[in-house]
């Protein structure tokens, strides 16, 4: 049965996905880049190729999201499979993106929107004010000009992304995790995610102290950072020019907020004050 690993992007999943894989899909916990094979992105557009789908068809591709989730299960019989998504849980033209039968439950990672403009504008090589728009109105990304991930992703908002995947917590099968915790206590936060995985698997919460420690060494920003710098990552964004665009370069920095433009920031403020606020990330 599937956990989901669902995020906005550029809000901590590969940090999330990097973590889990260290831990589960290595001998010792120490983590490489390959390790990320293991945790594959929902939708893949290979996925829906091998059952013979018309992949040019956008909406077929959603009319077999579950189709697709059933034969993952039904081939990993008990084994423990992440997917991570960036997709919200809204429906798609009233198809639905899973259901209970396939799922066991959801982590959740969230970020402060206004770190995340950054990061995002770095990223996609957009300015900061398209950024702020993608933020705040309903978006796809993806689709066949996407290096990465062929399939479309129908990521919605920030704020509807966030609130869709709250459907799990109905159901006691929700984690949410806040990305500036994951840096700040990233032992003590991880450990809750383990957990939560040891729950949702009815599995006996036995952590192995030894690989714990080398996941939290090895899945630190900088170490990440620095990795990045000796070895190629495939979800590394590059421009037609061929310049390299870092992927782990903000992730650890407070101070983004700050270097916002104000207006910007206000609007950021203003158009998610229910969100931020409830997330801690602004005052009532």
């Amino acid at each position: 049965m599937i956990i989901w690993l669902a995020s906005y992007p550029k809000s901590g999943n590969t940090l999330l996905r990097s973590m889990l894989s260290s831990y589960y899909f290595s001998k010792d916990g120490k983590f490489e880049f390959k390790l990320l094979k293991n945790i594959h992105q929902f939708p893949n557009i290979s996925l829906f190729k091998n059952l013979n789908i018309n992949t040019d068809d956008e909406l077929e591709v959603v009319k077999n999201y579950i189709n697709v989730q059933q034969i993952i299960n039904k081939q990993d019989g008990n084994k423990l499979r992440f997917l991570k998504t960036h997709s919200s849980l809204n429906d798609i033209n009233g198809y639905k993106f899973t259901d209970l039968n396939n799922s066991l439950g959801v982590i959740y990672i969230v970020r402060d929107p206004r770190n995340i403009v950054r990061s995002f504008a770095n990223h996609s090589q957009i300015s900061v004010e398209e950024a702020k728009q993608n933020l705040v109105n309903v978006k796809i990304l993806g689709g066949k000009n996407d290096p990465v991930n062929k399939s479309t992703v129908h990521i919605g908002s920030w704020s509807s992304n966030f609130k869709s995947w709250k459907e799990f917590k109905k159901v006691n099968k929700y984690l949410l995790i806040k990305f500036e915790d994951l840096i700040s206590q990233p032992g003590q936060v991880f450990r809750l995610i383990l957990n939560f995985v040891h729950e949702l698997t009815k599995t006996q919460p036995e952590i192995d102290d030894t690989k714990l420690k080398n996941t939290i060494k090895t899945t630190s920003f900088e170490y990440l950072r620095k990795l990045e710098e000796k070895e190629n990552f495939s979800e590394t964004a590059t421009q037609s020019q061929e310049k390299y665009v870092k992927f782990f370069k903000y992730g650890d920095k407070e101070n983004l907020i700050e270097s916002l433009p104000t207006q910007i920031k206000k609007e950021l403020e203003n158009q998610l004050s229910d969100e931020m606020i409830e997330l801690g990330y602004l005052k009532s």
